[in-house]
């Protein structure tokens, strides 16, 4: 191995060994202690974002209609289209109630990932949209639904991003209601789906 390609793949394993250490402290040590007043805030806040749609994305978006809410970025290595490909398998097993189901995409790397690059990475995946942003409204948003995300720069130049790896779904009112970890069994990921959804 080249030690170009030693470094990319440290870098990899990094952000790998991160995201399942955030994952262990979601599950673990926040979501226990995560009060009614907590859970009724997420996805709270004045952050103004746009979609690949060309529509605004705040938190009046997430009303009428029950949504999935993930962070990620299109430079993502591996969580993002893990995913992106889960997310079609849940779609094929929901069937026609998929199409009740708005999925949200909301880029961490505002840097890159502009409206048009975020529709392009999505072109593959039905339903999904795409949201950007300035770096003040996706740090706001960041915020509301409580989101980590980090610039992990590369040694051979550039940078990646760590970021949390769960999706949140909301129902038609805009409330929390439960969340989807990452690679979670499908079984337990569609019984939530399902129930979000009244299937």
């Amino acid at each position: 191995m080249t030690p170009v390609a030693w470094k990319i793949l440290r870098a990899v394993l990094y952000g790998a060994a991160a995201l399942a250490l955030l994952a262990t402290l979601w599950f673990q040590v926040v979501a226990p202690r995560m009060g009614p007043d907590i859970a009724s805030e997420l996805g709270r806040g004045d952050y103004r974002l746009t979609t690949t749609d060309g529509e605004s994305f705040t938190e009046e978006t997430l009303r009428g209609a029950p949504s999935a809410v993930f962070f990620g970025f299109t430079h993502c290595p591996e969580v993002c289209p893990t995913t992106l490909s889960d997310i079609t398998i849940w779609q094929d097993d929901l069937g026609d109630k998929a199409k009740d189901l708005r999925i949200w995409f909301v880029t961490v790397d505002p840097e890159r990932d502009s409206p048009q690059m975020m529709k392009e990475y999505l072109g593959w995946v039905p339903g999904v949209t795409g949201v950007s942003g300035s770096p003040e409204d996706i740090a706001k948003a960041e915020r509301a639904f409580r989101i980590f995300a980090r610039k992990i720069p590369l040694e051979s130049g550039g940078y990646t991003m760590d970021h949390t790896a769960y999706i949140l779904l909301f129902d038609d009112h805009g409330r929390f209601a439960d969340l989807i970890g990452y690679q979670e069994k499908p079984e337990t990921a569609l019984a939530k789906l399902r129930k979000l959804l009244g299937a």
